[in-house]
């Protein structure tokens, strides 16, 4: 029995677990195979406080992870298949066992989303990549694609020109989500164009990707466009999938708060960017889990468990 269990481990959520083995609180971190969260695939990460010189997401992430384990919270390296939030005390099951906790702090973040082309799927790993991080080594002299018109869309076409001839942002309107920063660094990069207007309606290739077909959503015109890479860079989806039906989510699923973290659900709290729509950083995840923590606490402590 756990007086909290944290489902993720992001900045989110590791804060969360130390806010909440400081209070003395027996706190499980259900981290998922990957510890970590998102940042684990990001290079330099330049607007974390505390860092003057930029550090590197995964070292980051080690150091809050050593923090989060200090005081003594419990970190397994399991994925939660299903929960029980109907009865109490609540029941956490993942593909190798089964927790019950007093509480629970939801942290288990947002993934990338995808075109859903039958040959994105195909050509994932073979030209098809949602991390520049990750794949940006492999096109080194090479011609990619960036989809995407927000921040992350420009910060990938920028780490991508460390390796890539030319990167070509394609978006689907006449004006950027991206924060003037980010665009006008894009915009002054001289290995970037911009093909506005315009959505890929398939990926080319038969074993590597060798181009895409983009359409001009304005004329209807379509037009093979040569490539060597397409990365996606257009949103992510909350990963809220196992607690439909149990929490109230929005239309697009993040999940809803009645207040700072409290869900639908008396004694379960969210952090992060599994209910955070407009912020999406990693400080302001650090800064729910926080808070997440201190009113699970202080829940705890009300109903005397």
């Amino acid at each position: 029995m756990f007086d909290v269990i944290i489902i993720g481990s992001g900045p989110a959520g590791l804060t969360a677990a130390l806010y909440a083995s400081r209070a003395e609180l027996k706190t499980l971190i259900l981290a998922g195979p990957t510890p970590g969260g998102q940042l684990m695939i990001t290079s330099d990460v330049e607007n974390y406080p505390g860092f003057p010189d930029g550090i590197m997401g995964p070292d980051l992430m080690d150091k809050m992870m050593k923090q989060s384990v200090r005081f003594g919270a419990e970190l397994k390296p399991e994925s939660v298949v299903s929960v029980n939030f109907v009865t109490r005390p609540f029941t956490v099951k993942t593909e190798k066992a089964e927790y019950q906790t007093k509480s629970v702090i939801i942290a288990s973040g947002a993934d990338a989303q995808w075109l859903g082309l039958p040959s994105e799927q195909r050509l994932r790993g073979r030209g098809v990549s949602a991390c520049a991080t990750c794949d940006g080594f492999f096109f080194k002299g090479k011609e990619v694609v960036v989809i995407g018109g927000g921040d992350s869309a420009m910060e990938e076409a920028t780490f991508l020109t460390k390796f890539a001839t030319k990167v070509t942002i394609v978006h689907r309107r006449d004006e950027f989500r991206a924060s003037k920063i980010m665009l006008t660094r894009a915009q002054n990069n001289p290995k970037i164009n911009f093909l506005m207007n315009t959505v890929v309606t398939e990926i080319l290739g038969q074993d590597k990707v060798s181009g895409v077909n983009i359409k001009d959503v304005q004329s209807g015109e379509e037009r093979e466009f040569p490539t060597d890479g397409v990365f996606l860079a257009i949103g992510h989806k909350p990963n809220t999938e196992i607690y439909k039906g149990q929490l109230e989510v929005d239309e697009v699923g993040y999940i809803k708060v009645n207040g700072n973290t409290l869900t639908s659900v008396e004694g379960v709290f969210t952090s992060g960017d599994v209910n955070d729509h407009r912020y999406r950083q990693a400080v302001t995840a650090a800064g729910m889990g926080c808070m997440a923590a201190m009113d699970a606490e202080k829940w705890l402590a009300e109903k005397s468990l």
